[in-house]
């Protein structure tokens, strides 16, 4: 497909070409494109809103103001409300901050594994759940 075809499907898909888009080569641009739509845009085993959370909180982790305006406006588009933003950006926080604790404290790995797993199968079966 040429540029111009990728472009005309970025057009009916989006309304618009995104001017990142205009920066990729002709080599790859198609291959790109199906890319993009097929992680960023289409369903798939996690809803997309669920996967523009992930997206929110990871483009909080790495600093990336791109991903955080993209994410949270497509997160919104697919019905994120800000309590559920706010959560996902907490739950990244939380979860970074306890990876640089254990990780500098250098925890043992090994008990920490037994730990977890330990704790997940005494809340299974007090909680009567199967896994």
């Amino acid at each position: 497909m040429d540029r111009e075809k990728v472009y005309s499907e970025m057009r009916e898909t989006l309304g618009l070409v995104p001017s990142f888009f205009k920066l990729v080569p002709d080599a790859t641009l198609e291959l790109e494109w199906r890319l993009f739509k097929q992680v960023q845009l289409e369903t798939s085993v996690i809803p997309n809103k669920y996967k523009e959370l992930i997206g929110i909180a990871i483009s909080g982790i790495t600093k990336c103001r791109y991903c955080a305006l993209y994410h949270t406006e497509l997160a919104k588009l697919n019905g994120a409300t800000d309590a559920e933003i706010e959560d996902a950006v907490h739950f990244a926080k939380s979860s970074a901050g306890w990876s640089t604790y254990i990780n500098g404290l250098q925890v043992d790995f090994d008990t920490f594994k037994e730990e977890v797993r330990s704790s997940c199968e005494y809340v299974r079966k007090k909680e009567g759940v199967k896994g």
